[in-house]
């Protein structure tokens, strides 16, 4: 592993995940294509991705990761109250699908959520074939199909999952 601890090793290419920020190019054209995609895929009122001014409000965190100077993925946790917070906006670019950027990005949000006292890690996904890899992480992880939360409604097209968190190790 690398010395720079925003640094990770993923199938043999060093990922750096830190905050994004909307002012990066990159960064708002990931967010541009993940909406576009969502809404491409998804039923007429069935699609809540976050464009850039829903991701950039208060209690959103935003990651990014890259390979070297290359955004390869996103992902944001955006706080629900002192306790809870869902995860938002989590995409891959397509050229590096299948090795492990969703996974690196997601275990990144899941210790930050940890450690800021978060007990309850939620998301809202998909039903259709196309959500299946992310499901399959997303359970990989611990996360468990549940009750709709916050806005959402269970349903053919929407599902919701839930990840309780252990506090952070002092």
């Amino acid at each position: 592993m690398t010395a720079d601890p925003a640094a990770r090793i993923v199938a043999g290419m060093v990922l750096d995940i830190r905050p994004a920020h909307l002012s990066d190019p990159a960064v708002r054209e990931l967010v541009a294509y993940h909406q576009r995609d969502m809404l491409a895929m998804s039923p007429p009122g069935t699609s809540f991705a976050l464009d850039e001014s829903g991701l950039s409000g208060p209690g959103i965190t935003l990651l990014g990761a890259w390979r070297g100077r290359v955004l390869v993925g996103i992902g944001a946790m955006k706080r629900l109250s002192a306790d809870s917070a869902e995860l938002k906006s989590m995409r891959t670019h397509a050229d590096h699908l299948g090795r492990g950027v969703a996974s690196a990005v997601l275990d990144r949000l899941i210790a930050i959520a940890r450690a800021e006292g978060i007990s309850r890690l939620s998301l809202e996904t998909g039903t259709n074939e196309r959500f299946a890899p992310a499901v399959a992480l997303y359970a990989k992880r611990g996360f468990f199909a549940g009750e709709a939360f916050a806005d959402y409604a269970n349903g053919p097209h929407n599902q919701c999952y839930h990840l309780a968190l252990a506090p952070a190790a002092t």
